[in-house]
């Protein structure tokens, strides 16, 4: 049986990333989580992609309000934590561990699951799905050794991936792209203010009614405009 599609995808922040300023928040908990908090911790891509998180999970609410759920794994310590991971995994992630047997399924399993439910990329599906194997080794839920060695193979081939790209960068990349139309302009003005507000006002106003794909590629691209102009600054 089919699950019923959603709007908002899993999360496909950093699960490192999202532990991590869990586990800031011991600190104090604001009032409402919005960039004004997170905005000097993380990029544009990754505090937006950290908040999604965050509403998916029901750990803030739409406005940013932190929940009792937020409060209570932050603090929570050993078995009581890992326990409520678990119950926070099996509520989140029901097309995985309702329809599927964690134990014995394989990695190709997981993507097909997240095809069916959500309208997304190869690499989200791949980012989706390595967060929920976070999440599920914190939790004390068994995967399947067809999906953790899928997943450790699948990393090593993106660090590869990755190196390559920046040592011999594509000479045929997509003119259309936003951050490849907008190199050039950077070093033919050189570092001066009027090239980074040139750059600026080039770039799109974010729209909240945009789709999660066009938002995170929206971050992604905000993320190289502002190493340009931070180029252009030196």
């Amino acid at each position: 049986m089919n699950l019923p599609v959603t709007k908002s995808l899993p999360p496909y922040v950093s699960y490192r990333t999202f532990w991590n300023f869990l586990d800031g928040l011991k600190a104090a908990i604001p009032a409402r989580i919005d960039r004004s908090f997170w905005g000097d911790k993380f990029s544009g891509s990754t505090g937006g992609q950290l908040i999604s998180a965050l509403k998916y999970l029901k750990m803030i609410d739409a406005a940013g309000i932190p929940t009792l759920r937020l409060r209570q794994i932050v603090f929570a310590k050993g078995q009581q934590r890992s326990d409520l991971l678990q119950q926070l995994a099996h509520e989140a992630y029901p097309f995985f561990l309702q329809a599927l047997d964690p134990a014995t399924a394989t990695y190709s399993q997981l993507e097909e699951k997240l095809r069916e439910n959500f309208p997304i990329t190869a690499d989200v599906n791949r980012k989706c799905i390595k967060f929920f194997i976070g999440m599920a080794d914190e939790a004390g839920i068994t995967l399947s050794s067809f999906i953790t060695r899928k997943s450790r193979t699948s990393r090593a081939t993106t660090a590869k991936k990755v190196r390559k790209t920046t040592h011999h960068p594509p000479q045929d990349a997509d003119t259309n792209s936003q951050p490849q139309s907008l190199s050039p302009v950077s070093a033919q003005d050189g570092s001066t203010p009027d090239a980074n507000q040139l750059l600026l006002a080039k770039f799109p106003t974010f729209d909240p009614n945009w789709t999660d794909e066009v938002k995170l590629r929206w971050f992604e691209t905000f993320d190289k405009l502002q190493r340009i102009m931070a180029d252009n600054r030196k």
